[in-house]
This record gives C-alpha cells, sequence and structure tokens, in this order.
C-alpha cells in the first residue's frame, strides 16, 4: 500500500493546504517543529560516546528560526561562508560551535572567521599557504580526500578522484611543510565523500581511511568524519530509511578500538544537514493549468525551479501529493504527468512521466522532503519572488519563520 507522507506524519496537524496558501501565498514552505526535533535527536544520539559531537550542516537550510532550534537540540554548526557564520552567531552560536568549512576563499574572508576565534578548515596547499601567511602561529584544520566518494549524483559526490574538494592524502607531507614554515598546528583533519548516501558502508570505510591518517598528525584535536546521510525520497515505492542505529553501532565500534588502541581522546565528529532538515517540510504550489503536447500531460503549477530548484540540476525525486477541496486524493484513475513550474526554460521541469492520480486545475500539489537544499537554493529567476516559510509548532500554532518576498524586495540594492 503506497505511503502519503503527510497522512502518516500528520504533518498538517488541524491546517488545511488551503488555507495555508490564503494565508501565506503560493508557493509556500511549510515545516513542522516536530519532525525537526526527532531528526535532530535522532542524529544527535547516533554514537553514545561524551566526545561524539554532531555539527549541522547548514548550507541545507540556514532559516534563522531552524537554527535555533536545532541550538536547542544541542547541535554545532558547520559554515561554508561569511555570510552563514554572520547568520550562526544571530541564530545564538557561540564561536567553539562553529566550523569553518571553507574553499577557495580569500584572506578577509579567512580574516572574517579567525577574528571571532572559529576553527578554520583548508582545502588546497595554496588556501593553506595563503592562511600561513595572514595568520601565522595559529591553530587551522585541514580538509583531505581520501579517494572514496558516494553520492546519488555526480554533482554532490565531494571525494574521490574526480572532485574539487580536499588535499590528496599524497600531499601530507607538503601539508607538514608548509604548517612548519608558519608555524602552524594541524589541530583537526577532516572530509566528506559525498551526499545522500542510503549505506554506511562506503561511509565506514572513509572513517577507517582518515582514522589511520590521523595517526599521522600528532597534535590533532578532533576529526570531522563529514555528512551525507540520507534519507529515502521515495517513500511511496517503499523505499527505506537508513538503517541509523546499527550504523552508530558501527561507528561507536570503529572510534572506540581506534581510540583505544592509540591511547588518544580527542572529539569525533560528523556533519549531516539533509537529514536533520530535509523531512521537516512540504513545498505547497498551485496547479493554474492543464495539457496535452503530443500525447504528454503537462500540469503547470508555481513551481518553478527558482523555488525547487534539485529536480532540474540533479535529477532530483521528490514524492507528490495532490490535494482537492483539502483532501488527500489516493484514489485511481491515475495517468503519466509531468509537472512543470512557471520559469521560462524547457528544463523548469518537477516531475517527469511518473504516475500519479488525475490532477485537476485548482488542485494543489505537496512536495515531500523539501526541508533541505529547497529555500537555501532558491532565487529571483524571471523575478519571481521567494515564497514565505512557516512552521507548525509542536503546539499545533503556526508560526511565519520568513516572509514572502515582495516587489520593493526586487528593487533591493539598485
Amino acid at each position: 500500500m503506497m505511503e502519503y507522507f503527510s497522512e502518516k506524519t500528520d504533518f498538517f496537524k488541524h491546517h488545511k493546504p488551503s488555507d495555508l496558501l490564503l494565508k501565506y501565498g503560493s508557493p509556500l514552505y511549510v515545516y513542522n517543529e516536530s519532525i525537526l526535533r526527532e531528526r535532530a535527536k535522532q542524529i544527535r544520539q547516533l554514537v553514545d560516546m561524551p566526545n561524539f559531537e554532531v555539527s549541522y550542516s547548514i548550507k541545507a537550510n540556514s532559516n534563522l528560526h531552524i537554527l535555533k532550534i536545532l541550538k536547542e537540540e544541542g547541535l554545532h554548526a558547520d559554515a561554508m561562508s561569511d555570510g552563514e557564520i554572520f547568520v550562526l552567531e544571530k541564530s545564538g552560536y557561540d564561536k567553539d560551535h562553529i566550523f569553518f568549512v571553507c574553499n577557495n576563499v580569500s584572506a578577509e574572508e579567512m580574516k572574517y572567521a579567525v577574528d571571532r576565534g572559529i576553527m578554520v578548515s583548508i582545502d588546497s596547499l595554496s588556501q593553506l599557504r595563503l592562511y600561513g601567511e595572514n595568520f601565522p602561529n595559529s591553530k587551522v584544520s585541514v580538509r583531505l580526500n581520501p579517494g572514496i566518494g558516494a553520492g546519488h549524483h555526480q554533482k554532490v559526490v565531494t571525494g574521490g578522484k574526480t572532485t574539487k574538494f580536499g588535499i590528496n592524502l599524497d600531499k601530507i607531507t607538503e601539508i607538514i611543510e608548509i604548517s612548519k614554515k608558519y608555524n602552524l598546528k594541524i589541530a583537526g583533519i577532516n572530509q566528506h565523500i559525498g551526499s545522500l548516501f542510503m549505506s554506511s558502508t562506503e561511509y565506514l570505510r572513509g572513517v577507517n581511511e582518515l582514522l589511520q591518517t590521523a595517526l599521522i598528525f600528532k597534535d590533532i584535536e578532533f576529526i570531522d568524519f563529514g555528512g551525507g546521510f540520507g534519507i529515502p525520497y521515495k517513500k511511496q515505492e517503499g523505499q527505506q530509511p537508513l538503517e541509523l542505529v546499527q550504523f552508530g553501532k558501527d561507528l561507536k565500534l570503529i572510534l572506540s578500538k581506534w581510540q583505544q588502541d592509540n591511547s588518544r581522546n580527542i572529539i569525533f565528529r560528523c556533519e549531516p544537514g539533509r537529514f536533520v532538515v530535509a523531512e521537516s517540510a512540504i513545498l505547497l504550489g498551485r496547479v493554474y493549468a492543464k495539457k496535452s503536447n503530443y500525447n504528454k500531460i503537462f500540469i503547470g503549477t508555481d513551481l518553478g525551479f527558482s523555488v525547487l530548484i534539485r529536480p532540474a540540476m540533479y535529477g532530483s525525486h521528490h514524492d507528490i501529493e495532490v490535494y482537492r477541496q483539502n483532501k488527500l486524493v489516493k484514489e485511481k484513475p491515475f495517468e503519466s504527468v509531468n509537472i512543470t513550474g512557471n520559469i521560462c526554460e524547457s528544463g523548469d521541469i518537477l516531475v517527469e512521466e511518473r504516475e500519479l492520480p488525475v490532477i485537476m486545475e485548482e488542485d494543489i500539489i505537496g512536495v515531500m522532503d523539501a526541508g533541505a537544499y529547497g529555500y537555501s537554493m532558491s532565487s529571483n529567476y524571471n523575478n519571481r519572488m521567494r515564497p514565505a516559510e512557516v512552521l507548525i509548532k509542536c503546539d499545533g500554532s503556526l508560526k511565519l519563520i520568513r516572509k514572502r518576498d515582495t516587489y520593493e524586495d526586487l528593487l533591493r540594492g539598485f
């Protein structure tokens, strides 16, 4: 039997999709605080060790209110830019709980972190030299590429032999030479092999590789194994979630043994993003047109790739729900359709040739698992206004956590 996420989780509680769109406009990102906190707790409890920390990768979703909730749940944070550091500070994060994982940045951007006492991760030998020239006699972390990559699309594989990220392991001697030249202490090493893995095999292999490499660095205070923890985007097809409990047990066994064998007590970290926030949001939009072009059925909506770019950029799958008069449409007949947006691009396709219940004009479309890399990757392309974000709190009340763009917002900066 097909699983419908909003129904199974009572996602909207007593709220109706049409009322939400009427109040906040369409499209609309709707978040469920209970699901968000539940996922944060799950990942926080991944490894039962006092020296294991979880840092949320805020590029997945950097809404100020979301960050405050995750801070309350005990998650630290990874920032990828000075702007993300700024937002984290405004969310109340302490400098010791922020890790700046940058690549290809200026000395000025590094300084933004250094001035605040935030640990910086360096992604290349040239950036390490730049850091040393500007901040000698200091601590730094280096991002390594263990030659292992994983991910749902080539564009999200961040380890291995074809990616721009990290320093190859055969360059470690040069890392040490540069650090000596500028009296830098390598306080941490980190890696990220890729995104959206649903089996822990490659991740654990990367953990073992990094732990062996860590023995070369005598002064490290932490090892960050990266994120990439996947979620089941194809729930309607029966896809199962990542087996987190067994994964945590396997990871703890590896870390405990390394710690015992080497008599070293350092901090271990992971840095999930998607796992924490993806399932906490549903993106709502309206159907405005339906047509058949040469035997292809196109459903025209306001869900253009300026609102959610993942399907156009990565070919990503999101389960779809259809609401008619505030009821979930589940009954047959089904038909094969293409759901498109309102952007003037042929690639503005949300769903391609998928069997869904018959969709009609004025229906509401729900895009599942939209909390990660949704709003954070949105844009004003075609001068479309970015949507509002609203949070359904644990007590069922609504909180507007980001206002919808206005026409005036399109003129900012001119």
